[in-house]
């Protein structure tokens, strides 16, 4: 987005993140440093998200998003390089070897379908995550923003797109401040990473898991050559 557009919320949210990345790699750029300015924004949103949930409740406003609902989980979901990094180092931390083969077999079936759509027929398709077992998110702690900033008034309504996504005027019911808070703080890490010349893009999960997992053990000192931070084409 471009800086002009944004209301003088979004430049908070967004100057938040561009602050936080300058801060972090003022004197490196290294894979531990963007890992640790992964978490930190992790963190903020989950600050974020809880109080809107106090303030929800306060207002007796539902919030519907609990463990074992998990319709938004079969919908198209979009991560950052950076994030994706930091969603495969917890699985290489945690996983075993047979369980991360799985993974990234989910992974691999999911894009051969997904990499080869539109718009349309990506929006409205419905595959399983790659990383969801038995009803919940396996990486839980290390999920991208964009899961932590969905956020639910109506698990119906969720379930209602799950079934019919084509069905006109057939979307969840989310609260939109965490959404538009969550897209601004990323946008603003991204610049961050752009100013120090480390090409981070928006990529389907299921394609951030393959390439972070070939990519193996990078060279720190060249993290922005591999391919997880190029941009396509």
């Amino acid at each position: 987005m471009d800086e002009n557009q944004m209301s003088e919320h979004d430049k908070v949210f967004f100057n938040d993140g561009l602050n936080l990345a300058n801060d972090s790699l003022s004197n490196n750029t290294d894979k531990k440093t963007i890992l640790h300015v992964t978490r930190q924004a992790q963190d903020a949103v989950d600050g974020l998200i809880d109080a809107l949930g106090n303030e929800a409740k306060r207002q007796n406003i539902p919030v519907d998003c609990k463990k074992g609902c998990s319709w938004c989980c079969y919908q198209p979901i979009f991560a950052t390089s950076h994030e994706m990094m930091f969603v495969w180092e917890f699985i290489k931390l945690n996983f075993k070897e047979e369980d991360q083969k799985m993974i990234l077999q989910q992974a691999f079936n999911n894009y051969q379908k997904r990499g080869r759509m539109n718009d349309k027929e990506l929006l409205a398709s419905k595959m399983p995550c790659p990383l969801l077992l038995n009803g919940a998110c396996s990486v839980y702690p290390a999920r991208p923003i964009t899961c932590r900033i969905y956020l639910s008034m109506s698990a119906e309504s969720c379930k209602t797109f799950y079934d019919e996504p084509n069905k006109e005027n057939s979307y969840p019911q989310l609260f939109e401040f965490p959404l538009q808070a969550g897209r601004m703080l990323n946008e603003g890490i991204n610049k961050g990473l752009h100013n120090k010349d480390i090409k981070n893009r928006e990529i389907l999960i299921e394609e951030g898991l393959l390439l972070a997992h070939n990519n193996g053990e990078p060279d720190v000192n060249k993290i922005n050559e591999i391919p997880l931070f190029v941009e396509p084409g």
